[in-house]
Protein backbone atom coordinates (compact mmCIF):
# COMPACT_ATOMS: atom_id res chain seq x y z
CA UNK A 1 0.00 0.00 0.00
CA UNK A 2 1.39 3.41 -0.95
CA UNK A 3 2.23 5.73 1.90
CA UNK A 4 0.89 9.25 1.61
CA UNK A 5 3.72 11.84 1.61
CA UNK A 6 4.10 13.61 4.90
CA UNK A 7 2.78 17.17 4.97
CA UNK A 8 5.19 20.04 5.45
CA UNK A 9 5.59 20.70 9.17
CA UNK A 10 4.74 17.12 10.16
CA UNK A 11 1.69 16.74 12.35
CA UNK A 12 1.62 20.52 12.88
CA UNK A 13 1.66 21.30 9.16
CA UNK A 14 -1.94 22.66 9.11
CA UNK A 15 -0.85 25.46 11.47
CA UNK A 16 1.24 26.82 8.60
CA UNK A 17 -2.07 27.73 6.93
CA UNK A 18 -2.89 31.21 8.36
CA UNK A 19 -6.67 30.87 8.35
CA UNK A 20 -6.61 27.44 9.96
CA UNK A 21 -4.14 28.67 12.59
CA UNK A 22 -6.33 31.72 13.33
CA UNK A 23 -9.54 29.70 13.73
CA UNK A 24 -7.77 26.89 15.59
CA UNK A 25 -6.32 29.31 18.15
CA UNK A 26 -9.65 31.10 18.59
CA UNK A 27 -11.42 27.77 19.04
CA UNK A 28 -8.98 26.73 21.76
CA UNK A 29 -9.74 29.99 23.61
CA UNK A 30 -13.48 29.51 23.09
CA UNK A 31 -13.33 25.96 24.42
CA UNK A 32 -11.36 27.09 27.45
CA UNK A 33 -14.21 29.48 28.21
CA UNK A 34 -16.78 26.72 27.70
CA UNK A 35 -15.01 24.40 30.15
CA UNK A 36 -14.85 27.23 32.68
CA UNK A 37 -18.59 27.75 32.30
CA UNK A 38 -19.28 24.03 32.72
CA UNK A 39 -17.24 23.89 35.93
CA UNK A 40 -19.22 26.77 37.37
CA UNK A 41 -22.58 25.26 36.41
CA UNK A 42 -21.73 21.78 37.71
CA UNK A 43 -20.50 23.17 41.02
CA UNK A 44 -23.48 25.48 41.50
CA UNK A 45 -25.77 22.46 41.09
CA UNK A 46 -23.94 20.56 43.83
CA UNK A 47 -24.59 23.54 46.11
CA UNK A 48 -28.23 23.90 45.11
CA UNK A 49 -29.13 20.19 45.13
CA UNK A 50 -26.50 17.64 46.05
CA UNK A 51 -28.40 14.56 44.78
CA UNK A 52 -26.83 12.50 41.96
CA UNK A 53 -29.91 12.85 39.72
CA UNK A 54 -29.73 16.67 39.79
CA UNK A 55 -26.01 16.64 39.02
CA UNK A 56 -26.48 14.18 36.16
CA UNK A 57 -29.35 16.34 34.84
CA UNK A 58 -26.90 19.11 33.92
CA UNK A 59 -24.78 16.67 31.93
CA UNK A 60 -27.92 15.42 30.17
CA UNK A 61 -29.10 18.98 29.44
CA UNK A 62 -25.78 19.69 27.72
CA UNK A 63 -25.80 16.59 25.52
CA UNK A 64 -29.51 16.05 24.77
CA UNK A 65 -29.75 18.93 22.22
CA UNK A 66 -26.85 17.48 20.25
CA UNK A 67 -28.67 14.15 20.19
CA UNK A 68 -31.85 15.85 18.94
CA UNK A 69 -30.38 18.42 16.54
CA UNK A 70 -27.07 17.12 15.24
CA UNK A 71 -28.52 15.67 12.02
CA UNK A 72 -30.47 18.84 11.06
CA UNK A 73 -27.32 20.79 11.97
CA UNK A 74 -25.28 18.56 9.67
CA UNK A 75 -27.70 19.31 6.83
CA UNK A 76 -27.33 23.05 7.49
CA UNK A 77 -23.54 22.63 7.51
CA UNK A 78 -23.74 21.22 3.98
CA UNK A 79 -26.15 23.78 2.46
CA UNK A 80 -25.58 27.14 4.23
CA UNK A 81 -22.73 29.66 4.25
CA UNK A 82 -20.69 28.09 7.04
CA UNK A 83 -19.00 31.29 8.18
CA UNK A 84 -22.27 33.19 8.67
CA UNK A 85 -23.85 30.18 10.33
CA UNK A 86 -20.98 29.88 12.81
CA UNK A 87 -21.19 33.59 13.61
CA UNK A 88 -24.90 33.29 14.44
CA UNK A 89 -24.28 30.31 16.70
CA UNK A 90 -21.45 32.06 18.55
CA UNK A 91 -23.75 35.01 19.27
CA UNK A 92 -26.33 32.59 20.70
CA UNK A 93 -23.73 30.95 22.96
CA UNK A 94 -22.44 34.32 24.14
CA UNK A 95 -26.01 35.31 25.08
CA UNK A 96 -26.40 32.08 27.11
CA UNK A 97 -23.21 32.74 29.08
CA UNK A 98 -24.18 36.37 29.62
CA UNK A 99 -27.52 35.22 31.06
CA UNK A 100 -25.74 32.78 33.39
CA UNK A 101 -23.43 35.57 34.54
CA UNK A 102 -26.36 37.88 35.37
CA UNK A 103 -28.25 35.12 37.21
CA UNK A 104 -25.17 34.17 39.25
CA UNK A 105 -24.54 37.81 40.11
CA UNK A 106 -28.13 38.18 41.32
CA UNK A 107 -28.04 34.90 43.26
CA UNK A 108 -30.85 33.40 41.15
CA UNK A 109 -28.99 30.44 39.64
CA UNK A 110 -31.46 27.68 40.53
CA UNK A 111 -31.24 24.12 39.25
CA UNK A 112 -34.06 24.80 36.79
CA UNK A 113 -32.38 27.95 35.46
CA UNK A 114 -29.01 26.21 35.14
CA UNK A 115 -30.55 23.23 33.36
CA UNK A 116 -32.55 25.45 30.99
CA UNK A 117 -29.61 27.63 30.01
CA UNK A 118 -27.34 24.61 29.75
CA UNK A 119 -29.91 23.15 27.35
CA UNK A 120 -29.78 26.34 25.24
CA UNK A 121 -25.99 26.15 25.25
CA UNK A 122 -26.31 22.54 24.11
CA UNK A 123 -28.46 23.72 21.19
CA UNK A 124 -25.65 26.04 20.17
CA UNK A 125 -23.11 23.24 20.48
CA UNK A 126 -25.36 20.96 18.41
CA UNK A 127 -25.60 23.51 15.62
CA UNK A 128 -21.89 24.28 15.68
CA UNK A 129 -20.17 20.89 15.93
CA UNK A 130 -20.84 19.45 12.42
CA UNK A 131 -19.97 22.78 10.81
CA UNK A 132 -16.62 23.10 12.62
CA UNK A 133 -15.70 19.62 11.42
CA UNK A 134 -16.95 20.21 7.87
CA UNK A 135 -14.87 23.40 7.30
CA UNK A 136 -11.55 21.61 7.78
CA UNK A 137 -11.16 20.66 4.07
CA UNK A 138 -11.72 24.34 3.19
CA UNK A 139 -8.85 25.52 5.37
CA UNK A 140 -6.05 23.08 4.55
CA UNK A 141 -4.84 21.16 1.47
CA UNK A 142 -6.03 17.55 1.18
CA UNK A 143 -2.76 16.06 2.42
CA UNK A 144 -3.12 18.01 5.69
CA UNK A 145 -6.73 16.98 6.42
CA UNK A 146 -5.96 14.11 8.80
CA UNK A 147 -3.44 16.20 10.73
CA UNK A 148 -5.96 19.06 10.93
CA UNK A 149 -8.58 16.71 12.42
CA UNK A 150 -6.00 15.50 14.95
CA UNK A 151 -5.05 19.10 15.81
CA UNK A 152 -8.72 19.91 16.43
CA UNK A 153 -8.88 17.06 18.93
CA UNK A 154 -5.62 18.24 20.49
CA UNK A 155 -7.00 21.77 20.77
CA UNK A 156 -10.09 20.54 22.61
CA UNK A 157 -7.91 18.72 25.08
CA UNK A 158 -5.56 21.66 25.57
CA UNK A 159 -8.70 23.56 26.52
CA UNK A 160 -9.78 20.66 28.73
CA UNK A 161 -6.43 20.84 30.53
CA UNK A 162 -6.53 24.61 31.06
CA UNK A 163 -10.24 25.49 31.23
CA UNK A 164 -11.44 23.42 34.19
CA UNK A 165 -8.43 24.29 36.34
CA UNK A 166 -8.74 28.00 35.48
CA UNK A 167 -12.50 27.84 35.99
CA UNK A 168 -12.13 26.18 39.38
CA UNK A 169 -9.59 28.80 40.44
CA UNK A 170 -11.80 31.67 39.27
CA UNK A 171 -14.84 30.08 40.89
CA UNK A 172 -13.08 29.65 44.24
CA UNK A 173 -11.49 33.13 44.16
CA UNK A 174 -14.12 35.40 42.60
CA UNK A 175 -17.35 33.41 42.29
CA UNK A 176 -19.51 32.03 39.51
CA UNK A 177 -20.36 35.39 37.92
CA UNK A 178 -16.69 36.12 37.19
CA UNK A 179 -16.26 32.63 35.73
CA UNK A 180 -19.19 33.13 33.38
CA UNK A 181 -17.85 36.56 32.43
CA UNK A 182 -14.57 34.96 31.33
CA UNK A 183 -16.58 32.64 29.08
CA UNK A 184 -18.39 35.62 27.51
CA UNK A 185 -15.00 37.20 26.76
CA UNK A 186 -13.85 34.00 25.01
CA UNK A 187 -16.76 34.25 22.57
CA UNK A 188 -15.62 37.74 21.60
CA UNK A 189 -12.31 36.21 20.48
CA UNK A 190 -14.02 33.52 18.39
CA UNK A 191 -16.40 36.01 16.75
CA UNK A 192 -13.47 38.28 15.87
CA UNK A 193 -11.62 35.37 14.24
CA UNK A 194 -14.68 34.42 12.17
CA UNK A 195 -15.03 38.02 11.01
CA UNK A 196 -11.38 37.96 9.87
CA UNK A 197 -11.93 34.76 7.86
CA UNK A 198 -12.49 35.82 4.25
CA UNK A 199 -14.31 32.75 3.00
CA UNK A 200 -14.52 32.49 -0.78
CA UNK A 201 -18.05 32.64 -2.07
CA UNK A 202 -19.18 29.46 -3.78
CA UNK A 203 -20.71 29.84 -7.22
CA UNK A 204 -24.41 29.13 -7.54
CA UNK A 205 -25.08 25.58 -8.66
CA UNK A 206 -28.48 24.54 -10.05
CA UNK A 207 -27.99 21.19 -8.29
CA UNK A 208 -27.54 22.73 -4.84
CA UNK A 209 -29.56 20.74 -2.32
CA UNK A 210 -32.44 22.05 -0.26
CA UNK A 211 -32.94 21.18 3.38
CA UNK A 212 -35.59 18.47 3.05
CA UNK A 213 -33.87 16.67 0.18
CA UNK A 214 -30.45 16.93 1.81
CA UNK A 215 -31.90 15.58 5.05
CA UNK A 216 -33.36 12.55 3.26
CA UNK A 217 -30.14 11.96 1.33
CA UNK A 218 -28.12 11.99 4.56
CA UNK A 219 -30.44 9.50 6.22
CA UNK A 220 -30.39 7.24 3.15
CA UNK A 221 -26.60 7.22 3.24
CA UNK A 222 -26.54 6.42 6.96
CA UNK A 223 -29.04 3.57 6.49
CA UNK A 224 -27.08 2.03 3.60
CA UNK A 225 -23.52 2.30 4.97
CA UNK A 226 -22.67 -0.87 6.86
CA UNK A 227 -19.22 0.54 7.72
CA UNK A 228 -20.87 3.51 9.40
CA UNK A 229 -23.18 1.14 11.30
CA UNK A 230 -20.17 -0.61 12.83
CA UNK A 231 -18.64 2.70 13.95
CA UNK A 232 -21.96 3.82 15.46
CA UNK A 233 -22.45 0.55 17.34
CA UNK A 234 -18.96 0.64 18.82
CA UNK A 235 -19.31 4.32 19.75
CA UNK A 236 -22.76 3.93 21.30
CA UNK A 237 -21.75 1.15 23.67
CA UNK A 238 -18.43 2.71 24.67
CA UNK A 239 -19.85 6.15 25.45
CA UNK A 240 -23.02 4.83 27.11
CA UNK A 241 -20.96 2.91 29.66
CA UNK A 242 -18.02 5.31 29.98
CA UNK A 243 -20.36 8.27 30.58
CA UNK A 244 -20.73 7.18 34.22
CA UNK A 245 -17.41 8.74 35.17
CA UNK A 246 -18.36 12.10 33.61
CA UNK A 247 -21.88 12.19 35.07
CA UNK A 248 -20.68 11.39 38.60
CA UNK A 249 -17.29 13.16 38.69
CA UNK A 250 -18.61 16.25 40.56
CA UNK A 251 -19.91 13.93 43.29
CA UNK A 252 -16.68 11.94 43.30
CA UNK A 253 -14.78 15.19 43.88
CA UNK A 254 -17.14 16.54 46.52
CA UNK A 255 -18.39 13.45 48.40
CA UNK A 256 -15.82 10.70 47.92
CA UNK A 257 -12.71 12.86 47.88
CA UNK A 258 -13.89 15.81 49.99
CA UNK A 259 -12.68 18.45 47.53
CA UNK A 260 -13.86 21.97 46.78
CA UNK A 261 -14.51 23.75 43.48
CA UNK A 262 -10.83 24.34 42.74
CA UNK A 263 -10.09 20.65 43.36
CA UNK A 264 -12.87 19.63 40.97
CA UNK A 265 -11.32 21.93 38.36
CA UNK A 266 -7.96 20.31 39.06
CA UNK A 267 -9.43 16.87 38.38
CA UNK A 268 -10.89 18.01 35.06
CA UNK A 269 -7.61 19.66 34.21
CA UNK A 270 -5.85 16.36 34.91
CA UNK A 271 -8.16 14.69 32.37
CA UNK A 272 -7.17 17.31 29.80
CA UNK A 273 -3.48 16.91 30.60
CA UNK A 274 -3.86 13.17 30.19
CA UNK A 275 -5.53 13.70 26.82
CA UNK A 276 -2.60 15.82 25.62
CA UNK A 277 -0.17 13.16 26.82
CA UNK A 278 -2.32 10.50 25.18
CA UNK A 279 -2.25 12.40 21.86
CA UNK A 280 1.55 12.32 21.99
CA UNK A 281 1.62 8.60 22.81
CA UNK A 282 -0.96 7.61 20.20
CA UNK A 283 1.44 7.41 17.20
CA UNK A 284 3.62 4.99 19.17
CA UNK A 285 0.56 3.00 20.23
CA UNK A 286 -0.91 2.83 16.71
CA UNK A 287 2.40 1.50 15.39
CA UNK A 288 1.94 -1.50 17.68
CA UNK A 289 -1.85 -1.99 17.78
CA UNK A 290 -4.59 -1.79 15.20
CA UNK A 291 -7.59 0.46 15.84
CA UNK A 292 -9.50 -2.36 17.54
CA UNK A 293 -6.59 -2.95 19.90
CA UNK A 294 -6.44 0.75 20.71
CA UNK A 295 -10.16 0.81 21.54
CA UNK A 296 -9.88 -2.30 23.69
CA UNK A 297 -7.00 -0.76 25.65
CA UNK A 298 -8.97 2.49 26.03
CA UNK A 299 -12.05 0.72 27.38
CA UNK A 300 -10.10 -1.42 29.83
CA UNK A 301 -8.14 1.59 31.10
CA UNK A 302 -11.33 3.65 31.51
CA UNK A 303 -12.93 0.77 33.43
CA UNK A 304 -9.87 0.54 35.67
CA UNK A 305 -10.06 4.28 36.41
CA UNK A 306 -13.74 4.02 37.41
CA UNK A 307 -12.94 1.09 39.69
CA UNK A 308 -10.10 3.03 41.34
CA UNK A 309 -12.30 6.09 41.91
CA UNK A 310 -14.91 3.86 43.56
CA UNK A 311 -12.31 3.10 46.25
CA UNK A 312 -11.99 6.87 47.01
CA UNK A 313 -8.22 7.12 46.52
CA UNK A 314 -6.19 9.75 48.44
CA UNK A 315 -6.84 13.26 47.16
CA UNK A 316 -3.22 13.63 46.09
CA UNK A 317 -3.43 10.46 43.97
CA UNK A 318 -6.77 11.10 42.27
CA UNK A 319 -5.41 13.62 39.70
CA UNK A 320 -2.90 11.00 38.51
CA UNK A 321 -5.76 8.53 38.09
CA UNK A 322 -7.67 11.11 36.04
CA UNK A 323 -4.61 11.59 33.81
CA UNK A 324 -5.04 7.94 32.82
CA UNK A 325 -8.71 8.61 32.05
CA UNK A 326 -7.70 11.46 29.74
CA UNK A 327 -5.27 9.22 27.89
CA UNK A 328 -7.91 6.53 27.42
CA UNK A 329 -10.59 9.04 26.41
CA UNK A 330 -8.53 10.75 23.69
CA UNK A 331 -7.50 7.38 22.25
CA UNK A 332 -11.12 6.23 21.98
CA UNK A 333 -12.44 9.58 20.78
CA UNK A 334 -9.86 10.11 18.04
CA UNK A 335 -9.99 6.45 17.03
CA UNK A 336 -13.74 6.43 16.51
CA UNK A 337 -13.93 9.93 15.02
CA UNK A 338 -10.96 9.29 12.74
CA UNK A 339 -12.53 6.05 11.49
CA UNK A 340 -15.81 7.87 10.79
CA UNK A 341 -13.92 10.58 8.86
CA UNK A 342 -12.01 7.96 6.85
CA UNK A 343 -15.10 6.12 5.59
CA UNK A 344 -17.13 9.21 4.56
CA UNK A 345 -17.12 10.96 1.14
CA UNK A 346 -17.03 14.75 1.16
CA UNK A 347 -20.53 15.26 -0.26
CA UNK A 348 -22.22 13.79 2.84
CA UNK A 349 -19.50 14.41 5.43
CA UNK A 350 -21.38 17.01 7.50
CA UNK A 351 -24.57 14.95 7.64
CA UNK A 352 -22.92 11.62 8.35
CA UNK A 353 -20.68 13.13 11.03
CA UNK A 354 -23.84 14.59 12.50
CA UNK A 355 -25.27 11.06 12.73
CA UNK A 356 -22.10 10.04 14.57
CA UNK A 357 -22.45 13.04 16.90
CA UNK A 358 -26.10 12.13 17.47
CA UNK A 359 -25.12 8.66 18.60
CA UNK A 360 -22.24 9.99 20.71
CA UNK A 361 -24.35 12.55 22.52
CA UNK A 362 -27.37 10.28 22.72
CA UNK A 363 -25.21 7.68 24.46
CA UNK A 364 -23.77 10.33 26.78
CA UNK A 365 -27.26 11.68 27.56
CA UNK A 366 -28.80 8.28 28.18
CA UNK A 367 -25.76 7.23 30.19
CA UNK A 368 -25.89 10.35 32.36
CA UNK A 369 -29.55 9.77 33.22
CA UNK A 370 -29.03 6.03 33.68
CA UNK A 371 -26.02 6.32 35.98
CA UNK A 372 -27.58 9.18 37.92
CA UNK A 373 -30.61 6.98 38.65
CA UNK A 374 -28.43 3.99 39.52
CA UNK A 375 -26.36 6.16 41.87
CA UNK A 376 -29.54 7.29 43.63
CA UNK A 377 -30.33 3.63 44.33
CA UNK A 378 -26.87 2.10 44.89
CA UNK A 379 -24.63 5.05 45.74
CA UNK A 380 -21.73 6.47 43.75
CA UNK A 381 -19.07 3.79 44.50
CA UNK A 382 -21.25 0.81 43.54
CA UNK A 383 -22.42 2.62 40.40
CA UNK A 384 -18.84 3.15 39.27
CA UNK A 385 -18.14 -0.53 39.86
CA UNK A 386 -21.16 -1.64 37.80
CA UNK A 387 -20.23 0.69 34.93
CA UNK A 388 -16.60 -0.46 35.00
CA UNK A 389 -17.50 -4.14 34.79
CA UNK A 390 -20.02 -3.53 31.99
CA UNK A 391 -17.52 -1.47 29.98
CA UNK A 392 -14.77 -4.08 30.28
CA UNK A 393 -17.11 -6.93 29.32
CA UNK A 394 -18.55 -5.08 26.31
CA UNK A 395 -15.08 -4.16 25.05
CA UNK A 396 -14.04 -7.82 25.02
CA UNK A 397 -17.23 -8.87 23.21
CA UNK A 398 -17.02 -6.09 20.59
CA UNK A 399 -13.59 -7.27 19.48
CA UNK A 400 -15.64 -9.68 17.34
CA UNK A 401 -17.01 -6.71 15.33
CA UNK A 402 -13.89 -5.01 13.93
CA UNK A 403 -13.93 -1.39 12.85
CA UNK A 404 -13.52 -0.61 9.11
CA UNK A 405 -10.04 0.40 8.02
CA UNK A 406 -11.18 3.30 5.80
CA UNK A 407 -8.75 2.58 2.97
CA UNK A 408 -11.17 2.94 0.02
CA UNK A 409 -10.71 5.82 -2.44
CA UNK A 410 -13.82 7.98 -1.90
CA UNK A 411 -12.96 10.84 -4.25
CA UNK A 412 -15.57 11.33 -7.02
CA UNK A 413 -14.86 9.30 -10.15
CA UNK A 414 -16.99 11.45 -12.50
CA UNK A 415 -17.05 8.51 -14.92
CA UNK A 416 -20.78 8.39 -15.62
CA UNK A 417 -21.74 10.05 -18.93
CA UNK A 418 -24.54 12.59 -18.98
CA UNK A 419 -27.93 10.95 -19.63
CA UNK A 420 -29.29 11.23 -23.17
CA UNK A 421 -32.51 13.28 -23.29
CA UNK A 422 -35.13 13.80 -25.96
CA UNK A 423 -36.07 17.11 -24.31
CA UNK A 424 -35.00 19.07 -21.20
CA UNK A 425 -36.29 17.57 -17.94
CA UNK A 426 -37.48 19.64 -14.97
CA UNK A 427 -35.17 19.01 -12.05
CA UNK A 428 -37.98 18.34 -9.59
CA UNK A 429 -39.59 15.76 -11.85
CA UNK A 430 -39.60 12.22 -10.52
CA UNK A 431 -39.34 9.60 -9.38
CA UNK A 432 -36.76 8.29 -11.84
CA UNK A 433 -36.36 4.61 -12.69
CA UNK A 434 -32.89 3.68 -13.98
CA UNK A 435 -32.41 0.38 -15.84
CA UNK A 436 -29.00 -1.08 -16.75
CA UNK A 437 -29.04 -4.12 -19.04
CA UNK A 438 -26.28 -6.75 -18.99
CA UNK A 439 -25.84 -9.89 -21.03
CA UNK A 440 -24.28 -12.55 -18.77
CA UNK A 441 -23.10 -16.03 -19.76
CA UNK A 442 -24.82 -18.82 -17.75
CA UNK A 443 -21.49 -19.98 -16.29
CA UNK A 444 -20.79 -16.51 -14.87
CA UNK A 445 -24.27 -15.93 -13.47
CA UNK A 446 -23.43 -16.70 -9.80
CA UNK A 447 -20.31 -14.53 -9.76
CA UNK A 448 -22.21 -11.70 -11.50
CA UNK A 449 -25.02 -11.75 -8.92
CA UNK A 450 -22.52 -11.73 -6.06
CA UNK A 451 -20.75 -8.71 -7.56
CA UNK A 452 -23.91 -6.77 -8.34
CA UNK A 453 -25.27 -7.25 -4.81
CA UNK A 454 -22.06 -5.68 -3.48
CA UNK A 455 -22.87 -2.69 -5.68
CA UNK A 456 -26.39 -2.32 -4.25
CA UNK A 457 -25.14 -0.64 -1.06
CA UNK A 458 -23.25 1.94 -3.12
CA UNK A 459 -26.36 2.73 -5.18
CA UNK A 460 -28.37 3.30 -1.99
CA UNK A 461 -25.65 5.40 -0.36
CA UNK A 462 -25.46 7.68 -3.40
CA UNK A 463 -29.21 8.35 -3.60
CA UNK A 464 -31.28 5.32 -4.65
CA UNK A 465 -34.23 4.44 -2.41
CA UNK A 466 -35.05 1.15 -4.13
CA UNK A 467 -32.83 -1.38 -5.88
CA UNK A 468 -33.12 -4.81 -7.47
CA UNK A 469 -31.92 -7.15 -10.20
CA UNK A 470 -34.14 -9.17 -12.54
CA UNK A 471 -33.86 -11.47 -15.55
CA UNK A 472 -35.80 -11.57 -18.80
CA UNK A 473 -38.18 -14.56 -18.69
CA UNK A 474 -37.79 -15.03 -22.46
CA UNK A 475 -34.01 -14.52 -22.47
CA UNK A 476 -32.38 -15.53 -19.12
CA UNK A 477 -28.97 -14.23 -20.25
CA UNK A 478 -30.42 -10.70 -20.15
CA UNK A 479 -30.05 -9.34 -16.61
CA UNK A 480 -31.44 -5.94 -15.61
CA UNK A 481 -30.30 -3.89 -12.64
CA UNK A 482 -32.89 -1.31 -11.59
CA UNK A 483 -32.99 1.43 -8.97
CA UNK A 484 -35.27 4.33 -8.10
CA UNK A 485 -34.24 7.93 -7.38
CA UNK A 486 -36.66 10.52 -6.02
CA UNK A 487 -36.08 13.22 -8.68
CA UNK A 488 -34.12 14.04 -11.81
CA UNK A 489 -31.94 16.50 -9.88
CA UNK A 490 -31.12 13.83 -7.29
CA UNK A 491 -30.10 11.45 -10.08
CA UNK A 492 -27.76 14.09 -11.52
CA UNK A 493 -26.28 14.52 -8.05
CA UNK A 494 -25.90 10.75 -7.94
CA UNK A 495 -23.67 11.03 -11.03
CA UNK A 496 -21.37 13.36 -9.08
CA UNK A 497 -21.29 11.22 -5.93
CA UNK A 498 -19.98 7.93 -7.33
CA UNK A 499 -16.63 7.29 -5.64
CA UNK A 500 -13.62 5.78 -7.38
CA UNK A 501 -13.87 2.69 -5.19
CA UNK A 502 -17.45 2.16 -6.40
CA UNK A 503 -16.38 2.89 -9.98
CA UNK A 504 -13.86 0.04 -9.68
CA UNK A 505 -16.69 -2.24 -8.54
CA UNK A 506 -18.80 -1.17 -11.52
CA UNK A 507 -15.86 -1.87 -13.84
CA UNK A 508 -15.58 -5.34 -12.33
CA UNK A 509 -19.28 -5.85 -12.99
CA UNK A 510 -18.94 -4.79 -16.62
CA UNK A 511 -16.39 -7.55 -17.21
CA UNK A 512 -19.25 -10.05 -16.92
CA UNK A 513 -21.09 -8.35 -19.79
CA UNK A 514 -20.80 -10.28 -23.05
CA UNK A 515 -22.78 -8.00 -25.38
CA UNK A 516 -21.16 -6.34 -28.42
CA UNK A 517 -21.66 -2.88 -26.87
CA UNK A 518 -21.49 -1.44 -23.36
CA UNK A 519 -24.39 -2.25 -20.99
CA UNK A 520 -27.43 -0.27 -22.03
CA UNK A 521 -28.62 2.40 -19.56
CA UNK A 522 -32.19 3.71 -19.74
CA UNK A 523 -33.96 6.37 -17.66
CA UNK A 524 -37.71 6.37 -17.08
CA UNK A 525 -39.59 9.32 -15.61
CA UNK A 526 -42.94 9.06 -13.88
CA UNK A 527 -45.59 10.03 -16.39
CA UNK A 528 -46.93 13.51 -15.79
CA UNK A 529 -50.41 12.31 -16.79
CA UNK A 530 -50.23 9.85 -13.88
CA UNK A 531 -48.93 12.52 -11.52
CA UNK A 532 -51.77 14.87 -12.50
CA UNK A 533 -54.72 12.68 -13.55
CA UNK A 534 -57.47 14.23 -15.59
Amino acid sequence: MAVEPRARGGGFGPLLQPTFALLWGATVIGNIGSFMRDVASAWLVTEAAAGPAAVALIQAAATLPVFLLAIPAGVLADILDRRKFLLAVQLLLAAVSLSLMLLAQAGLASVAALAGLTFLGGIGAALMAPTWQAIVPELVPPRDTRDAVALNSLGINIARAIGPAAGGLLLASFGAAATYAADVASYVVVIAALLLWRRAKRAEDPLDERFAGAFRAGLRYARASRELHVVLLRAALFFLLASAVWALLPLVARQLLGGDASYYGLLLGAVGAGAILGAMVLPWLRARLDIDGVLLASALLTAAVMALLAFAPPRALAPAVLVLLGMAWIAALTGLNGTAQAILPNWVRGRALAVYLTVFNGAMTAGSLLWGAVAEALGVPWTLWVAALALAASALVLRRIPLPRGEADLTPSNHWPEPLLAAPVAQDRGPVLVLIEYRVAPAARGAFLAAIHRLSAARRRDGAYGWGVAEDAADPALMVEWFMVESWAEHLRQHRRVARADADLQAELHRFHTGPEAPRVRHFLASQSILRPG
